[in-house]
This record gives C-alpha cells, sequence and structure tokens, in this order.
C-alpha cells in the first residue's frame, strides 16, 4: 500500500473509537438522530481513508502500470478502477 500510512490508521482508529462510541449510545437508548448523526460522522471518516488509499492507488500502481506495463496490465487496472466506481456509486 502506496498511501499514508500514518494517516490512514489514524482515520481508521478515530472510525474504530466512534464506532465504539455508537455501540454505548445505542446500549444507553441515546436519542436516535444523536446516534444517525454519529454514525454520519463515522461514515465520513471512513470516506476521507478511502479516499487516501483510491487516491495513492491511483497515483502509484496505476500510473506505474501505464508507464510501464503491457496492455494487459492497464486494461487489468482500468477494470479495477470501474470496479471501485460501481461501488462507490451504489
Amino acid at each position: 500500500m502506496q498511501a499514508d500510512k500514518a494517516k490512514v490508521t489514524r482515520l481508521l482508529k478515530t472510525a474504530r473509537g466512534q464506532l465504539d462510541g455508537l455501540l454505548k449510545m445505542v446500549e444507553d437508548d441515546r436519542y436516535c438522530t444523536d446516534i444517525s448523526n454519529q454514525l454520519m460522522a463515522t461514515q465520513a471518516i471512513l470516506r476521507a481513508a478511502n479516499k487516501e488509499i483510491l487516491h495513492a492507488h491511483l497515483n502509484c500502481c496505476v500510473r506505474e502500470a501505464f508507464e510501464q506495463g503491457d496492455e494487459l496490465e492497464k486494461n487489468k487496472k482500468v477494470e479495477e478502477i470501474l470496479a471501485m466506481l460501481d461501488q462507490l456509486t451504489k
């Protein structure tokens, strides 16, 4: 993985902490919109971590494949990106 590991790790640990807090909120029967707001905040952190990883993949792995790879490797990378875009837009 070529992404900034410290940044991704920090984001994921923050999300994990928020998930623990969410579980406590549910157990404590907190107000529904408070729980929902925390869920959206956690999702935003996970999206930021994913964005960091995907940017690094495009800037390193995909770029390298297009600079040095054969047509088969280039096609493989394009298919990977298209599959990820499909997942992101679901």
